[in-house]
């Protein structure tokens, strides 16, 4: 197969590095132009290295089923442009990584990291906390109901509920939550201007030091407190934590704090508003789980597949190999999008449509394979708990405004979500 074959045209190659493009939908348009004409093609984008993009549903399965193939470690498993790498480079003395979760790492280390805190967040332990997860999604509904019929659903409920489960899980104490909820809209908002930390915004939305220096100091403090005083908390789990019989590194940890505050939080709310905005553009959807609630886990899902927050992921060929009938060289570099594997026709019948009782709904939101989500049980039981509180009273609901997505490839959700509503 020729380069020029395998080559994405230029104008969809720069969308997909484009952190406006995902706020605005035309990404989706380049998604659906690349399942068409070009399912496995090379990106040339002004300014970056160039990349393979996996946008079918099958193709992003396969490369995540081989993580010896295919690493997260090499390279930023984050898209990045040469410009910002090279500085994080210089900042790090040759490390393409400003930190070091779960998600910049390959095995062995990915598993024996992975499995300091994989108990915690097993469906078996989560069933212990479900009590107290429907209280802080009771009194989320309070809040809303005081809100007299009108709010911005994402600043006023979204933001906050999923941030209050992960933080009391976590210990971190509740006057410290908007601390949290802002460093991690800065860390995940690094080029949207509404969100970016004023005096470092990042284009590239990579490159945010004083974000990071600021968790590693909150943490740092929360870490040393943990050590002399261990609770029934995550975070005393990572402070005392030892891989091969030795405490892990402060700056392992403090990554580690980092990955499960932000993620922990951030990717659900963006759900949590991506379900109530397909609510409100569909009254017939609403009114099959009104009829039925039997149907709420399939809303929880398909809020999933329909925002998918996490929009890409970065993956390093380990090797010479084959993907997608193209032939890919060692060091060649590939974005995975999940986004567009999540409306691949060949997948999902009318998968524009937002459908509460979609059957099956094989998503890939949560990733596959050995780096799927961590925290996958926790997010879709937040929301199971939080739609069984909040549908059985919500009468009516409709948009009050335009809703807004964030700018960023990465990650994004909606940033505002303005509703009418009214509930029993």
């Amino acid at each position: 197969m020729t380069e020029d074959a395998a080559r994405i045209p230029d104008e969809h190659a720069q969308i997909l590095v484009d952190p406006k493009a995902y706020a605005d939908g035309r990404i989706h348009e380049t998604y659906a132009w690349l399942r068409a004409n070009n399912p496995f093609g090379r990106a040339y984008p002004e300014g970056f290295e160039p990349f393979w993009v996996a946008a079918k549903h099958a193709d992003i399965l396969e490369i995540s089923r081989q993580n010896a193939l295919f690493l997260n470690g090499d390279k930023s498993p984050t898209i990045v442009n040469a410009e910002t790498d090279k500085r994080i480079r210089e900042m790090t003395g040759g490390s393409p990584h400003l930190l070091r979760t779960l998600i910049h790492m390959d095995e062995p280390d990915h598993m024996k990291y992975r499995t300091l805190t994989q108990a915690w967040f097993m469906p078996q332990n989560l069933r212990k906390m479900e009590e107290r997860i429907r209280g802080v999604a009771r009194a989320s509904v309070e809040q809303m109901a005081a809100t007299g019929g009108k709010c911005d659903f994402v600043r006023e409920v979204a933001l906050h509920y999923p941030l209050r489960v992960i933080m009391e899980i976590m210990g971190v104490p509740p006057e410290d939550e908007p601390r949290m909820l802002m460093l991690t809209q800065e860390l995940f908002g690094a080029a949207d201007p509404e969100l970016a930390r004023k005096e470092e915004p990042d284009p590239a939305g990579k490159l945010t030091p004083g974000v990071i220096t600021d968790f590693f100091e909150y943490f740092r403090k929360l870490s040393a407190d943990r050590r002399a005083h261990p609770g029934d908390d995550l975070a005393s789990v990572i402070a005392n934590s030892q891989i091969d019989g030795q405490p892990i590194s402060e700056f392992e940890a403090m990554s580690y704090y980092i990955i499960v505050a932000t993620a922990g939080h951030d990717t659900t709310s963006s759900s949590t508003g991506g379900a109530i905005w397909g609510l409100a553009e569909n009254p017939g959807e609403l009114a099959k789980l009104k009829a039925d609630p039997s149907l709420i886990p399939g809303l929880v899902d398909e809020s999933i597949r329909w925002t998918t927050p996490v929009k890409t992921f970065m993956r390093t060929a380990a090797e010479a190999t084959e993907m997608g009938g193209r032939r890919l060289d060692k060091g060649d570099w590939l974005m995975l999008c999940y986004a567009s594997g999540n409306r691949d026709e060949e997948v999902f019948d009318d998968p524009q449509a937002f459908r509460v009782d979609r059957k099956p709904n094989r998503h890939l939101a949560f990733g596959y394979g050995a780096h799927l989500c961590l925290g996958q049980h926790l997010a879709k039981m937040e929301m199971r708990i939080l739609w069984e509180e909040l549908i059985p009273r919500l009468q009516s609901l409709e948009l009050a405004g335009e809703p807004a997505m964030s700018q960023a490839v990465f990650v994004n959700g909606p940033k505002t979500l303005p509703i009418r509503f009214s509930m029993a």
